[in-house]
């Protein structure tokens, strides 16, 4: 899913391409989604975008002149498992583009799509950042830092690593491939507990007498837990393209796949964790590994996305977990309709055949001679 350097990318997309354009009229949600509708028209707008952590503020901006009179609005955006932004013509709509910004005329109209093929992601009109989230890894590093050193009595501490770095309330951008990728870096078990490896960092002060630039060459050259959840995903925002999802291009996607040391790739181990995702490392998982808990080593050349790795990460309430919950304990009774082509084919070969007629039902398979017939006794 889509984590803190993607929503980044996603910003810079929208900027860069909505430069210069004017869009006008009202803004179009699709029938099936059941996000609000934005209640906003004008007849010349301009749209900027902001991205922290793993939201994205989406602002328009009427122009003077604009009719009617209307106030900027800003929506926030949180991606889901899918989300992104495509820029298309107005008349070759993406199947999943589920709100739409048109241009004005009359030049050849063009439209900012929000595209959410699966459906979890959710805008909010009323263009607040969530509430409870943590400073942004990337944009505010140095508040960021400070949250979790000291907040480090919450119980959210007394968990393993790999999981504390999902609390979006600490480390608000970090995803399930970036806490793999920085975890493997440092060869931090993921099942340690997380107050026993941050308290360490509360004591490692620079010396007084080094120089800025030596302070700065220092962190560079051995970087903490908290200063790489700033550096690893700045690296991947220089890897450029629009981010990790399903509608990077091959070439991007080639590029991020290099780049990963850790997450997917052949040779490395994994367990999931409590919340069910997958946790990629190296060597021993920790003294909080679950019990019975096996260890699966990546076999295959090519990095393959799990569906357990494209889970939501762990949200800010208890309430989406307990629903996850009750749907392992009671799994629906019909599983959804398959799209044509592959999908449908596949559906016709997992169902079993009609038996033969006057052949009786459940009845073994037999190995290709009848059995011997049964002796009448003579009278």
């Amino acid at each position: 899913m889509p984590e803190g350097p993607e929503l980044h990318l996603a910003s810079h997309f929208v900027n860069e391409t909505c430069k210069g354009l004017v869009f006008g009229g009202c803004v179009e949600k699709s029938s099936v989604s059941r996000n609000p509708e934005v209640p906003f028209e004008s007849s010349a707008y301009h749209i900027s975008a902001l991205a922290r952590g793993k939201e994205l503020r989406l602002t328009l901006s009427p122009l003077p002149g604009s009719q009617p009179p209307q106030k900027p609005l800003s929506l926030v955006f949180r991606f889901g498992m899918s989300g992104s932004f495509q820029l298309v013509p107005a008349e070759a709509l993406p199947r999943h583009a589920h709100l739409r910004f048109y241009t004005a005329p009359p030049a050849p109209r063009l439209a900012l799509c929000f595209v959410d093929i699966r459906r979890f992601g959710h805008w909010d009109p009323g263009g607040e950042w969530q509430a409870g989230r943590g400073p942004c890894v990337l944009l505010e590093y140095e508040r960021f830092r400070e949250n979790v050193l000291r907040n480090l009595s919450d119980k959210a501490f007394d968990r393993p690593i790999c999981e504390a770095l999902l609390d979006q309330r600490f480390f608000n951008g970090i995803g399930n491939y970036l806490r793999a990728e920085i975890l493997y870096r440092l060869k931090i078990p993921p099942f340690e507990k997380a107050r026993t490896v941050l308290e360490a960092l509360q004591q490692c002060r620079p010396s007084p007498e080094l120089t800025l630039s030596q302070k700065i060459k220092a962190k560079l050259q051995n970087p903490d837990l908290l200063e790489l959840c700033h550096l690893v995903p700045k690296e991947v925002v220089q890897l450029g393209g629009k981010g990790y999802g399903p509608e990077r291009g091959e070439e991007d996607f080639a590029a991020f796949r290099a780049w990963l040391r850790c997450y997917g790739v052949p040779g490395m181990s994994s367990l999931r964790d409590r919340h069910g995702r997958t946790i990629w490392f190296q060597g021993d998982p920790g003294p909080l590994a679950p019990k019975g808990g096996k260890s699966r080593k990546k076999k295959s050349q090519e990095t393959q996305l799990g569906a357990e790795d494209r889970k939501e990460d762990l949200p800010l309430s208890s309430k989406s977990v307990s629903r996850t919950r009750r749907a392992r304990k009671h799994p629906p009774k019909s599983i959804a309709q398959q799209s044509e082509g592959a999908g449908l084919q596949q559906n016709q070969e997992e169902t079993p055949t009609a038996p033969e007629k006057g052949k009786r039902r459940g009845r073994r398979a037999r190995t290709g001679h009848r059995g011997h017939p049964k002796t009448m006794p003579d009278t």
